[in-house]
């Protein structure tokens, strides 16, 4: 009744683990880092989030496309991909450029993110704080677990979402007890790069034990005949995916950079540890996220009506989840303040706290109408999420410079309140639409 599977218990399992990882993070930050060795933490991983100027979208659209080729595919006894030829051909063309851009991304991010994280933090207020070796060492590292992005894209559109999620839940334990043992062990700011090497590691294990066959499939072996072009056939959708990925940062990356430029380290801090809490409100994608392939298969075969059915009632649990797990975190954070734990003047008061959750709520609910559009290999919000970002950017600057995390909080409240209706009449139309011009062809 749950649509609980494989793929979403491990799915689940994954976001409850970060549930409860999250909290004794936050605990042994809050321990062994100062706060304004807290504040440089937190900005870190949000400045790192620039690799989506990189990324520009790709491993989305990567997933959408492979999704429809793989309705005519199947794993052999072997692990290699059988089927339709053509098919085949074009999954191999679609994972020959992966490989390529996510190479080519890898290395800009090493050494362009690099440089570009040495200007925004050479000026800071700390400067007894030496962050310039572990904030290289985390750009080399992120680098290098960019060049996996391709093949988690390939294997969940083709499907691959049952062992894919199961190795997800393994690796979130395994990052956690990196970071955990790297704090424990005075590693202060190398622990974020720390953790990624180890990511790395369990991932290459995981492809090698699991899908070399799928991989030596796809990017070892030459394409026959049929490719998908990536100007023509591509490009439409990526450059739209691009401009709402770089939309996405500006809507959730901006909030730590900007306190920690105009108030310091220490409420930077604060609000890198609210945001980790509020993430977890995304727990409720796990519903989600092992779906999206299906969506897919069922526009390739036209099969609308199951579609619309199936995804109904993931909207629904996705929103209900959402609305829950804030409610919870909420709580929690209010009782924290009101017994006065040592932890709660490392976040953000209640009020601020409720604020982002609320929004926070709304930006989960939208999540299912976004992928249902862009399961049909198109991407009718780009101009919504540009001028979604634009807005939450400027609020974020102006009302963060003059009113603090107060003014971000609310600023971001009342523009996802705005969007969040606008998401669905988009939806409704675009799905009346389309849906009918197949009908009548």
């Amino acid at each position: 009744m749950m649509e609980v599977d494989r793929a979403v218990f491990f799915g689940i399992l994954a976001k409850v683990w970060t549930m409860l990882a999250g909290p004794v993070t936050a605990v042994m930050v809050a321990v062994h880092f100062t706060p304004e060795l807290q504040g440089y933490y937190y900005t870190f991983a949000t400045v790192i989030a620039l690799q989506v100027f990189v990324e520009l979208g790709l491993g989305t659209v990567i997933t959408q496309f492979a999704s429809h080729e793989w309705s005519k595919l199947r794993l052999d006894a072997e692990g290699f991909i059988a089927g339709d030829g053509a098919a085949l051909s074009r999954l191999r063309s679609i994972a020959h450029l992966a490989m390529r851009w996510y190479f080519t991304g890898g290395v800009v991010v090493a050494f362009g993110l690099g440089a570009a994280g040495y200007l925004f933090f050479k000026g800071s207020q700390a400067e007894n704080i030496s962050w310039f070796e572990p904030w290289l060492f985390l750009c080399l590292a992120t680098g290098a677990n960019i060049f996996f992005v391709p093949l988690w894209s390939l294997l969940e559109g083709c499907n691959q979402v049952s062992r894919l999620y199961a190795y997800r839940m393994v690796q979130g334990v395994g990052t956690s007890l990196a970071t955990w043992l790297a704090i424990l062990a005075g590693a202060k700011l190398w622990t974020a790069g720390i953790a990624i090497v180890v990511t790395v590691v369990m991932s290459y294990v995981f492809i090698r034990r699991y899908y070399w066959p799928f991989a030596k499939s796809l990017f070892i072996a030459e394409i026959p005949s049929e490719r998908i072009s990536w100007r023509n056939d591509m490009l439409p959708m990526q450059w739209r995916m691009a401009l709402s990925w770089i939309s996405g940062y500006f809507v959730f990356s901006l909030f730590t950079p900007v306190l920690f430029k105009f108030h310091g380290p220490a409420i930077a801090g604060q609000m890198g540890m609210t945001w980790s809490l509020v993430t977890v409100v995304g727990v409720a994608s796990s519903w989600l996220m092992p779906k999206v392939p299906r969506f897919g298969i069922f526009i390739a075969e036209k099969k609308y009506t199951e579609l619309d059915s199936f995804f109904g009632k993931i909207a629904r649990i996705v929103t209900g989840m959402a609305a829950v797990i804030a409610l919870c975190i909420f709580i929690a954070v209010y009782l924290m303040y009101n017994m006065d734990v040592f932890l709660a003047k490392r976040i953000l008061p209640p009020m601020q706290t409720g604020l982002f959750l609320m929004a926070q709520t709304l930006v989960v609910a939208s999540m299912p109408f976004s992928a249902y559009l862009r399961a049909h290999k198109r991407e009718p919000l780009m101009i919504l999420s540009v001028v979604t970002a634009v807005l939450i950017g400027i609020s974020t600057l102006i009302l963060g410079k003059y009113y603090s995390a107060t003014g971000m909080a609310v600023g971001y409240l009342l523009i996802n309140a705005m969007v969040f209706p606008v998401v669905l009449l988009i939806w409704s139309h675009y799905r009346s639409v389309w849906h009918r011009s197949h009908a009548t062809a």
